[in-house]
């Protein structure tokens, strides 16, 4: 990957031994690592041991957990929060591993649409909840250092399953639910 990205900052007409650029492509490399880590994670180990049977049957919550992921098409960042919600049934899963959940899959390559189903159909997999919601808000370097170069828009992209998708109620409280400061 390092020479590589020496061949990317000369074909942009930049001298990789120039002092600021020596490490560059190092410090590129393991950053790209870093952004990507969640290629090398499972949502069976990030759930493993944190799926407990618990009789409660009310909506389970995490809004507001932060995001960052890199655009497939341009490789430029997107960032947000995403709000996760599903309808127990019979298993629960510990709160923190929500957030794990979301970061695996944004450390990936990603569109956001996908990032959303992604989140939402694991959580349906492995507990097999009553029902499943996720809302994704991002903003979109991609769209807002290059392109249309709109600096305030946000993308919003939802997943909706079972009662989440069926019944208008539980979507509606779901939704109240995460607008309220």
């Amino acid at each position: 990957m390092v020479e590589a990205i020496k061949e990317i900052l000369l074909a942009i007409g930049e001298d990789p031994s120039r002092e600021g650029l020596v490490k560059t492509p190092e410090r590129v490399a393991r950053s790209m690592q870093d952004l990507t880590a969640g290629y090398k994670q499972d949502a069976d180990e990030i759930l493993n041991g944190a799926l407990f049977e618990v009789p409660y049957d009310e909506m389970v919550i995490v809004k507001d957990i932060e995001l960052f992921s890199l655009c497939e098409h341009h490789l430029l960042p997107f960032f947000g929060k995403c709000h996760v919600a599903y309808l127990p049934d019979r298993q629960v899963i510990g709160l923190s591993k929500l957030p794990r959940l979301v970061d695996m899959y944004a450390r990936r390559l990603q569109v956001q649409e996908r990032l959303t189903m992604q989140i939402a159909q694991t959580i349906n997999d492995k507990i097999k909840p009553r029902g499943v919601a996720v809302v994704t808000e991002a903003q979109h370097l991609c769209m807002i250092m290059r392109g249309v170069e709109k600096q305030h828009s946000t993308a919003v992209t939802s997943s909706m399953l079972g009662a989440f998708k069926s019944d208008q109620n539980t979507r509606s409280e779901f939704l109240n639910l995460i607008t309220k400061s």
